[in-house]
């Protein structure tokens, strides 16, 4: 008898204008501090062409590594197929559907940033993730 893996307790999609910096860094850390447990998507408004270098060094930094990620395009499909929608800056360009959880986070901007600069805010994502996964398994 093989036993199927257990559903995701939750999907979370992390929404920033170029999901190039703080959208990747907190899926990054979602995906590596809940493994399966949660679904993680990230998506931007407006996409940039690479994900930022700063946030890559200052994730590598971390002992995560997201440098294998590619920013993509926020569309309406992926807003509906998450529990939680967690915006960074990206305003009234994101969809809104009923029965689902948004959080913003108001986060500075890593973009043009160097890996100093980029330390802190990373430390804040994580300590907010860290926060959400409590939030979840306390449910």
């Amino acid at each position: 008898m093989t036993s199927t893996p257990a559903a995701p307790a939750a999907s979370v999609l992390f929404v920033c204008v170029h999901n190039a910096g703080r959208s990747q860094m907190a899926a990054g850390f979602l995906s590596h501090l809940a493994g399966d447990r949660v679904e993680v998507r990230s998506a931007g408004s407006v996409p940039a062409e690479q994900v930022n270098p700063a946030a890559v060094e200052a994730m590598k930094e971390a002992g995560i590594d997201i440098s294998a990620q590619r920013p993509k395009v926020l569309t309406p499909e992926a807003v509906r197929a998450s529990d939680y929608v967690i915006t960074m800056g990206c305003g009234d360009a994101c969809p809104v559907f009923p029965g689902r959880t948004y959080l913003d986070w108001a986060l500075e901007d890593p973009a043009g940033q160097g890996v100093a600069a980029v330390r802190p805010i990373r430390d804040e994502i994580e300590r907010r993730i860290r926060a959400l996964i409590a939030d979840f398994d306390a449910r």
